[in-house]
């Protein structure tokens, strides 16, 4: 789509849509309202909603465990979603995913993956069968820099540019897998760079812009529907909480940052402020439509919540279903 006044104002309000999302589930978990855990993204905003708006809308992305901006950012309910997340049985999986294991298959997201990395070679095999079928989509691949170190990484791209599919791999590079910074699990920090070991193209963008991410990867979407193969893209990001809101509620779960890092990201690097700013800077955004916003994207959250909230539990008759195929059925 071209970035139009309406288009990037569009964008604004996934970004905001992503962060009351999360910041509300965040508050959610530390009452007890989250079955087992769930990792938002506070502060990678940029990558989501740059990446899917670049997408058509028949594109397929393929999620991680990380996933709540990846489906807000491409259009899911947020009321279905919101639902999942709290263990609902109006979820997008009956309440039986949860957190991890979120999908919206009307708009072509295949489904998250709470196994790390695993999601690479799905995303390439649904790069082969858009190749096959000759439908002229792309699959987004989204993954963390923790992901880039496993065996499914050389894997996926790998076979994905011997077979030349339209697969655009997305890594969104948060420095830190879990608790271990990059720097001490790369020999090359520049995850990037990989991809001149598969002839592809690779490019290493500010994930705080969501601009600079969108251009990225309108560039590897195009060139991908042209025929010419995946690309490989690693946005620079920083998660502003912990690995997981488990972790954040545990004394001491952010200890392995460096003191001060977190705050630093947070008043400089938010790339939800940097783009305010970007579109006060370009007259699309003044104070009073940015509170309007604020307030709009607030009340979907809020509205989202009161339907989750007060949706009903899975009913326990339905523990086995889509557990076992049917008998007779092939």
């Amino acid at each position: 789509m071209p970035l139009t006044k309406e288009a990037l104002l569009n964008m604004y309000r996934r970004m905001l849509t992503i962060r009351h999302f999360e910041e509300g589930i965040t508050e959610f978990a530390k009452q007890g309202l989250v079955p087992g855990t769930g990792h938002v993204s506070i502060g990678e905003e940029a990558v989501a909603v740059g990446a899917c708006s670049a997408l058509a809308d028949g594109d397929y992305i393929i999620s991680t465990h990380r996933a709540h901006g990846h489906l807000l950012a491409r259009g899911a309910d947020i009321k279905v979603i919101l639902a999942e997340v709290l263990g609902k049985a109006t979820g997008c999986t009956g309440g039986k995913g949860g957190s991890m294991h979120l999908s919206d298959f009307s708009r072509q997201i295949l489904g998250t993956n709470g196994i790390v990395g695993a999601g690479i070679n799905i995303a390439g095999g649904v790069g082969l069968a858009i190749k096959m079928r000759q439908t002229g989509q792309i699959c987004l691949g989204f993954f963390g820099d923790g992901a880039a170190n496993r065996g499914t990484f050389h894997e996926g791209l790998n076979l994905a540019a011997v077979w030349k599919v339209p697969t655009v791999f997305v890594c969104t590079n948060n420095q830190y897998g879990l608790s271990m910074p990059q720097c001490k699990a790369c020999g090359n920090i520049d995850i990037s760079a990989r991809a001149s070991a598969y002839d592809m193209p690779g490019y290493r963008v500010d994930g705080t812009d969501v601009i600079a991410v969108y251009e990225a990867v309108k560039s590897a979407a195009d060139r991908a529907r042209k025929g010419d193969g995946p690309s490989l893209i690693e946005a620079i990001s920083f998660r502003l909480r912990g690995h997981s809101m488990r972790m954040d509620q545990m004394p001491g779960g952010n200890v392995y940052r460096p003191e001060g890092e977190i705050d630093d990201w947070a008043a400089n690097k938010d790339p939800v402020k940097i783009f305010r700013a970007k579109l006060k800077e370009l007259g699309y955004l003044d104070d009073k439509k940015a509170g309007q916003i604020d307030a709009e994207c607030q009340k979907l959250f809020d509205d989202a919540a009161d339907f989750a909230r007060n949706s009903p539990e899975p009913a326990p008759e339905t523990a086995f279903t889509w557990i076992y195929a049917k008998e007779g059925v092939k």
